[in-house]
């Protein structure tokens, strides 16, 4: 059981009054004390919540500045004895630790604060009861950013019996969302004058058991209120390789509330303007995370998956990669020559994966007043190429079993970078022009396969608007039948549904799935089935009127691939590729979407179908927000100026 509502309050209160060197909890201060009288504005004890701790059961620890002129900087959390447990935030005010052992621990802290270093100390004892209830996503967030909280509970607790409150700091409107479950909030962090903690906690009726967990909110300068290109909060952080030539810069140019005005090319050059051979080290420095691990596993990606330097070759054609917990969907966007990456794609411990907002896509619920969708899969071997392991499974998984998730992502986000700025204009620009300008001077290479070799459907185009961009349906669109959408995209030549949304998205759909097919054997299959409604919704309930695996080969679509390919990635034999594609298998027509897995030669038995590392379970609702794709890569309008 963790601490009460007023013991929390006596804590905060300690913490914002006691004078620097004073104080229980805390060791090894460094500095001077500031006058009698005068009200501290040192962080002097590490906070925690926690009257006791069982083993699994998270543990909060934070400094919490007195005032809002005092931000402490150059922080540092370090373990200093007891069982050794991951720190996933070292740099930040807070840190979540999950102690699995009974054991006594300590940590320290060093940062830096008016000039002066300071040192503090706190050590806590984890009791032998295992914990039935246990909130493992306490962390510093931006004020006005999003927030999700998850309750990780024993295999004998009904979820159905979790109730959440919250015990301390300014309220905030609790939300549940359409997760359909009991173990998730979400909401936005208030809005405050200076570093506040508010807490949360989670009960199960049953038991009577409780967590408590602890949310930083941190002050920060608001959004800039002219034209801002983030006009939404924007998590904190920090350059990679903090010895990066462009450290004091490539923030404020790619991931600020204060930015409202594109970088030169000279205070952020393209990479390619620096080498068209960039290493490791130099993508690395242009790398910007919330969390070391995302970057961490991002380096390990093109140190040991890039065989074909094919991701460090696209990468030329950017500025930077920004790794956020709060970035979803992923997108690349001309404004700053950045791709943003939602780290669901690299995270490979349950630890790293607390890490990340959990807050479900903002497009989820657009054309849901159609008849139809249009799902999509990776498939190999008659077999999901990945799949999207469930929140409440907390086991580990290996960079293979997501694999071709994230290099699917990368080519077709990176192909955007390189049709807004193509091989053959990276030298063209001045370093004086703005990032922004010098992309949209650009001869865009999705423009040139729009006039060449056209989507034709209008019908198509208005769709996707709804689809994709939430605009509302008409009653001819709301009637149309799924076996009219599969006459209208067959007798067209996109390669996915996606593709009319943007000749932008166009190019990198096809640019996408060609490479999938041509470096990993990984085919692509696209359908038309109905929407099922309802609550219990199976993946066999999806029915299929249309669908295709490998329609990239289609004659009409892998000449588009071709020409688009042939100008973004030069160094790639597009001519052997095309000519090596399979004929495309079409799937069968009145069967659901499971049973059009195994359509490929010598197919495996339905029963024995695999998703990554855990079995389907066939009439069930299992991981159905893996099996059934029908959302696509995001994408972020082009601000004015």
């Amino acid at each position: 059981m963790k601490s009460s509502l007023s013991s929390i309050m006596s804590l905060s209160s300690m913490l914002l009054l006691t004078a620097c060197g004073g104080g229980g909890g805390s060791d090894n201060n460094s500095g001077e004390s500031p006058s009698p009288g005068t009200p501290s504005t040192i962080v002097t004890e590490i906070g925690m919540l926690d009257d006791s701790i069982m083993q699994n059961q998270s543990v909060e620890l934070f400094i919490l500045p007195p005032s809002a002129n005092s931000n402490p900087t150059n922080i540092q959390w370090r373990q200093t004895s007891g069982p050794s447990l991951e720190i996933l935030s070292a740099t930040a005010k807070t840190i979540s630790l999950l102690p699995q052992e009974s054991a006594s621990y300590t940590f320290e802290v060093s940062f830096s604060q008016q000039g002066q270093n300071y040192q503090l100390s706190k050590s806590f004892d984890v009791d032998s009861q295992a914990a039935l209830v246990s909130i493992h996503s306490g962390h510093s967030v931006v004020e006005g950013n999003k927030v999700s909280l998850r309750a990780v509970i024993d295999n004998g607790v009904n979820e159905a019996n979790i109730s959440w409150q919250q015990t301390q700091g300014p309220a905030v409107t609790l939300e549940q969302g359409d997760s359909q479950t009991n173990l998730v909030l979400y909401f936005d962090a208030p809005m405050v004058t200076k570093d506040t903690i508010i807490s949360f906690e989670a009960t199960d009726s049953e038991s009577g058991q409780s967590d408590v967990v602890a949310v930083l909110v941190e002050n920060k300068p608001p959004v800039n209120p002219n034209d801002p290109y983030f006009d939404e909060p924007v998590a904190t952080v920090f350059t990679y390789q903090s010895n990066s030539p462009y450290a004091d810069d490539i923030v404020g140019c790619v991931y600020s509330n204060q930015l409202n005005s594109s970088c030169t090319l000279a205070t952020l050059p393209l990479i390619a303007q620096e080498t068209t051979s960039p290493t490791v080290d130099d993508i690395m420095n242009r790398v910007v995370v919330s969390h070391q691990w995302m970057g961490d596993r991002f380096k390990s990606f093109l140190e040991n998956h890039d065989p074909h330097n094919d991701f460090k070759n696209l990468l030329r054609a950017t500025t930077a990669v920004v790794l956020s917990y709060d970035v979803r969907p992923s997108f690349y966007w001309a404004a700053t020559g950045a791709i943003y990456l939602d780290p669901e794609n690299l995270w490979q411990t349950a630890l790293e994966r607390d890490t990340i907002n959990e807050a479900p896509d903002y497009r989820s619920s657009f054309g849901n007043d159609l008849q139809f969708v249009m799902p999509w899969r990776y498939v190999n071997n008659n077999d999901y190429a990945y799949v999207r392991q469930s929140r409440a499974n907390r086991t580990d998984r290996d960079i293979q079993d997501n694999l071709h998730r994230l290099t699917s992502l990368l080519y077709h986000e990176l192909a955007h970078a390189n049709d807004f700025f193509p091989p053959a204009e990276w030298q063209s620009h001045a370093s004086s022009a703005r990032i922004l300008d010098a992309a949209t001077a650009t001869n865009w290479e999705s423009d040139k396969l729009d006039a060449t070799y056209p989507l034709s459907s209008q019908v198509m185009k208005n769709l996707a608007d709804v689809s994709f961009r939430g605009n509302n349906a008409s009653t001819t669109q709301r009637n149309y039948t799924p076996n009219d959408i599969a006459s209208f995209f067959t007798g067209d030549n996109a390669s996915d549904y996606y593709a009319y949304l943007t000749p932008r998205e166009d190019l990198a759909m096809l640019f996408e799935e060609l490479m999938m097919q041509s470096r990993y054997g990984i085919r692509r299959d696209v359908a038309v089935t109905n929407l099922p409604q309802g609550n219990n919704i199976s993946i066999t309930d999806y029915i299929v009127a249309w669908g295709q695996r490998g329609r990239i080969a289609e004659p009409n679509v892998s000449v588009r691939a071709d020409y688009v390919t042939t100008r973004i990635l030069p160094e790639f034999d597009v001519d052997t590729a095309i000519n090596a594609l399979p004929t495309p298998i079409a799937m069968t027509a009145g069967n659901d979407w499971l049973e059009n897995l195994a359509i490929s030669p010598a197919p495996m038995p339905v029963s024995t179908l695999k998703l990554g590392n855990q079995s389907l379970k066939i009439k069930q609702n299992t991981e159905l927000s893996g099996a059934i794709e029908t959302l696509p890569y995001g994408f972020k309008p082009l601000p004015k100026k």
